[in-house]
């Protein structure tokens, strides 16, 4: 992907020493119940281009978002005061706060001076990127660096509008994460695979509709794998299911097969009369010879062996795999089996360089946690939505800030 990279801040106009490079992070991290940090990935995500700023002169003033507070009003309890110190001691530096956005705070900030502002949610204007606080915002730096791809989907003013006033480079998070999401989707290796998992299609219609555009295969599971079942005849009993999206689901198939890119629906799947740790389950075949094989009394709750062996085969045949969502219901043991097995199988191919994987999204990182997999994938990236809508194809504001050809 053709993007503004921080060396190429280095190498113009006199360098980085001496500026002051204002940051897009996404400190919006996961908190105990006494405010400790209960995962620090996303802290840990932003350190290279806070040393790499450090080391070539610059002074850094971080921007970051945390939680959901009213529009435009403080709260103390969504304060990012509690991020200064993990901070400070994992760059081995002092790290300042600043409560409320006081330019004069440039007077006594010099090379290698870190300073995290308050959280960006607090400024009134910021979720609407109002151009006068992004104006504001922009007079702390003279350059701009994104470095939160899972906040690019939102134009927001500390994300999106201070690229209207300055210099606007892609941080080394970023810029690994396009890197990497370009090489999955846009410029893959070929045959390309996506397994699809999750709750419901109505949260993924815009998703499917655009990877059976681009993919060789695409493998569905989870809750949503049933809405196609139930549209192919088959019977779910109490399963999830969207019926309204029948004929929704009806259609995906047939651009699918128009586009040449093969299905892969459950050919088997692990059912239960109840949803809980431990329960009875039973395997049941989802062939067009077994349509009426669940009962009205149970539930689809994961994919079966059957279906794991054919996703194993198809993973042999392909040279990069997409990831986005469980197959099952994986945090309720037995309901587990199925997304921990195709994960294990997907990292084995991986490590010995037969497959490119990438996968994203909360539920499936958490899945792919849960398998202790996640350092053997190629990428697996902790944005959420960003990751989503880049999946659907759809422009992310935040991207666009830092790629050739747009404003910078």
């Amino acid at each position: 992907m053709d993007i503004r990279r921080l060396d190429e801040a280095d190498q113009t106009s006199g360098g980085l020493a001496g500026k002051t490079a204002l940051v897009r992070v996404d400190f919006n991290l996961p908190r105990n119940e006494d405010g400790s940090i209960s995962d620090d990935t996303r802290l840990r995500s932003a350190l290279p281009t806070i040393n790499y700023l450090r080391e070539h002169g610059a002074a850094v003033i971080l921007l970051s978002h945390f939680g959901r507070p009213t529009a435009g009003k403080s709260d103390p309890a969504l304060s990012l005061a509690f991020v200064a110190g993990p901070l400070a001691e994992a760059i081995e530096a002092p790290v300042r706060f600043l409560t409320t956005p006081n330019i004069n705070v440039l007077d006594d900030l010099g090379p290698g001076d870190v300073l995290i502002m308050e959280n960006t949610r607090f400024l009134k204007g910021e979720t609407e990127n109002d151009p006068d606080l992004a104006k504001e915002l922009a007079q702390f730096g003279d350059l701009f660096v994104m470095d939160a791809f899972s906040a690019a989907h939102r134009a927001h003013a500390s994300s999106a509008g201070i690229a209207d006033h300055l210099p606007t480079y892609a941080g080394l998070a970023m810029a690994r994460e396009l890197d990497h999401l370009a090489q999955a989707l846009d410029h893959p290796e070929k045959p390309v695979m996506a397994i699809v998992g999750g709750a419901k299609v109505s949260s993924k219609i815009d998703l499917l509709e655009n990877l059976v555009t681009k993919l060789d295969r695409l493998a569905i599971g989870g809750g949503m794998a049933n809405t196609f079942l139930l549209a192919k005849g088959h019977d779910v009993g109490k399963s999830l299911a969207e019926p309204d999206l029948l004929g929704k689901a009806t259609d995906i198939l047939k651009a699918a097969r128009k586009a040449g890119c093969e299905i892969i629906l459950p050919v088997d799947a692990v059912c239960a009369t109840e949803f809980k740790e431990g329960a009875d389950t039973r395997v049941v075949a989802m062939t067009d010879a077994a349509k009426g094989n669940v009962k009205a009394n149970e539930m689809i709750l994961d994919v079966g062996p059957d279906t794991v062996t054919e996703l194993m085969d198809a993973m042999d045949k392909s040279k990069t795999l997409i990831w986005n969502g469980p197959l099952g219901a994986f945090e309720t043991p037995p309901f587990d089996t199925s997304t921990i097995e195709a994960a294990k199988y997907a990292a084995r191919l991986t490590r010995a360089g037969k497959l490119i994987a990438v996968a994203g999204g909360g539920d499936t990182v958490a899945a792919l946690n849960a398998a202790d997999v996640v350092d053997d994938f190629t990428f697996v990236s902790t944005a959420g939505g960003a990751f989503l809508e880049w999946m659907e194809g759809k422009p992310l504001p935040g991207v666009d800030i830092v790629t050739k050809g747009q404003s910078a």
